[in-house]
C-alpha cells in the first residue's frame, strides 16, 4: 500500500487520508467561504512546529487565524466555556480541532456551545440531553495528530465536571466533522510513550467494540480489522516508526472509533476513574487494565475470543492466549503491567470502584460488572 497516495473515504464523514494531505486545509476552508477559523488544540501541540506551519499556511491563504489551547489533559467544562467565549469575542466562522482526544473533545463541545446556550451539561446524552441539540452548528474540521481515540470521526465529546471530575457525554450527529484530514506525517514525531499509550487506547476501542453485547456485525467486522492492523503495526510504530506503521495505526484508530458506536465495556470503566481521580493518561489507563478486563470477559465469549486470537495470529486460539499477548504488548511497548506502576495505591481502590460502577461504558460489556467485580479487578491489577 502506498501511503503517499492521498485517498478519500466516506464513513459517513469525508476522510481525506494520506501523507501531506494537511496541505489541502487552507484551500478547503476558502472554497467553503470560511475565512476566520478557530484552531482548537492542547498546550503541547500548540508549541510544535507542524502546528505553527498549519497556522502559517492558513494565513498565507488570506485567512484570519485564532488559536485556543487552554485545555486540560482530561478536559473540563470550563475549558469549553472559555473556548466558546474566544469564538464569540473574535467573531470566528468555523472550528478546526487539531490534536488528540482532549483537543477533539473540547473542539466538538465548543461547536455545540456556540449556538446552544443552555447549561452545557443539559446536553448530556446519558440524561437524554441530545433532544436539545436543535440549532445549527459552526463548520467543523478535524485533524488528528495521534492514533488513539479516533475522535476525529466521532459525534460525541467527553467532558468532565470541574469540581467532581465526573465525566459527561455530549452527543449529536450534528457534531460530526464536515471533513477530516488524517495525515500520518503529523504523528511521526510523537514520542514513544504517547505512541504506545494512544495505540493501546485504539486497540482497547476495537477489542471492546467487538465484544460489546449489542448485535452489530458491521462494527464487529471493522473492529477485527482494526485489531489485526494494530497487532501488526504498533511495535514498529513505537520502536522504529516509519510511514507504513504510522499510517496503519492511524487507520486502525479511525476504525476503532467507528466500531465503538456499538459500545465499549469494562476496561473503559476501569480506566475512566483513573483519569478522573489521578489524572492518569487515558491510553495508559486502558493499556494497564486491558489484559485484566479481557480475562474477566472470556467466560461466555469464548467463540469471540477464538476469532480475536486467530485475527492476531496467536498459536493458542483461546482467550488466555489473547490475554498473554496483551501483557506481552505492554512489555514490548515499555508500558506498565501493574496499576501500582501507574500511580495507583491500595487506598485508591474503594473510590475507584465507586466511580467505575457509575461509569457509562460497562453497561455494554458482554457480561454484567458489579462494584465487587471492579474492586477485584483493581486489586488483581494492582
Amino acid at each position: 500500500m502506498d501511503f503517499n497516495t492521498i485517498r478519500q473515504y466516506n464513513f459517513p464523514t469525508p476522510i481525506r487520508f494520506g501523507a501531506g494531505v494537511i496541505k489541502e486545509l487552507p484551500d478547503h476552508l476558502a472554497a467553503m467561504g470560511l475565512t476566520r477559523p478557530l484552531l482548537v488544540t492542547d498546550p503541547v501541540v500548540a508549541e510544535l512546529d507542524f502546528f505553527k506551519a498549519i497556522g502559517d499556511s492558513l494565513r498565507a491563504r488570506g485567512l484570519s487565524v485564532e488559536v485556543f489551547s487552554g485545555i486540560h489533559k482530561n478536559p473540563v467544562k470550563s475549558d469549553v466555556l472559555k473556548g466558546g467565549d474566544v469564538y464569540s469575542a473574535t467573531e470566528r466562522d468555523s472550528i478546526v480541532g487539531i490534536g488528540g482526544g482532549a483537543a477533539m473533545d473540547v473542539a466538538r463541545a465548543i461547536v455545540l456551545r456556540v449556538n446552544h446556550r443552555r447549561d452545557l451539561f443539559d446536553y448530556d446524552d446519558l440524561i437524554g440531553g441530545d433532544v436539545y441539540v436543535t440549532g445549527e452548528v459552526p463548520y467543523f474540521v478535524t485533524v488528528p495528530t495521534t492514533s488513539g481515540t479516533g475522535s476525529e470521526v466521532g459525534r460525541s465529546a467527553i467532558i468532565s465536571e470541574d469540581e467532581t471530575h465526573r465525566k459527561r457525554i455530549l452527543f449529536s450527529p450534528k457534531l460530526l466533522a464536515k471533513m477530516v484530514y488524517a495525515d500520518p506525517l503529523l504523528t511521526m514525531d510523537l514520542p514513544p510513550f504517547v505512541t504506545a499509550a494512544t495505540g493501546m487506547d485504539a486497540l482497547t476501542h476495537n477489542l471492546e467494540a467487538y465484544l460489546a453485547k449489542m448485535y452489530h456485525p458491521m462494527c464487529e467486522g471493522i473492529a477485527l480489522e482494526g485489531i489485526e492492523l494494530i497487532n501488526r503495526s504498533i511495535g514498529q510504530a513505537v520502536n522504529k516508526p516509519d510511514l507504513e506503521s504510522r499510517s496503519r495505526m492511524m487507520i486502525a484508530s479511525l476504525m476503532g472509533a467507528v466500531a465503538f458506536q456499538k459500545g465499549l465495556g469494562v476496561v473503559h470503566s476501569l480506566a475512566h476513574p483513573m483519569s478522573s481521580l489521578l489524572d492518569t493518561h487515558h491510553g495508559l489507563a486502558n493499556a494497564v487494565n486491558l489484559p485484566y478486563g479481557m480475562r474477566f470477559n472470556i467466560a461466555g465469549s469464548e467463540e469471540k475470543f477464538r476469532r480475536i486470537a486467530r485475527t492476531m495470529g496467536l498459536g493458542g486460539e483461546n482467550g488466555e492466549a489473547v490475554v498473554q499477548r496483551l501483557f506481552e504488548l505492554n512489555g514490548e511497548l515499555n508500558l506498565p503491567i501493574r496499576l501500582r506502576d501507574a500511580g495507583v495505591r491500595a487506598e485508591h481502590i474503594e473510590t475507584l470502584a465507586d466511580l467505575a460502577i457509575d461509569d457509562f461504558a460497562h453497561p455494554n460489556n458482554p457480561k454484567p460488572v458489579s462494584r465487587e467485580d471492579f474492586k477485584q479487578l483493581y486489586g488483581e491489577a494492582l
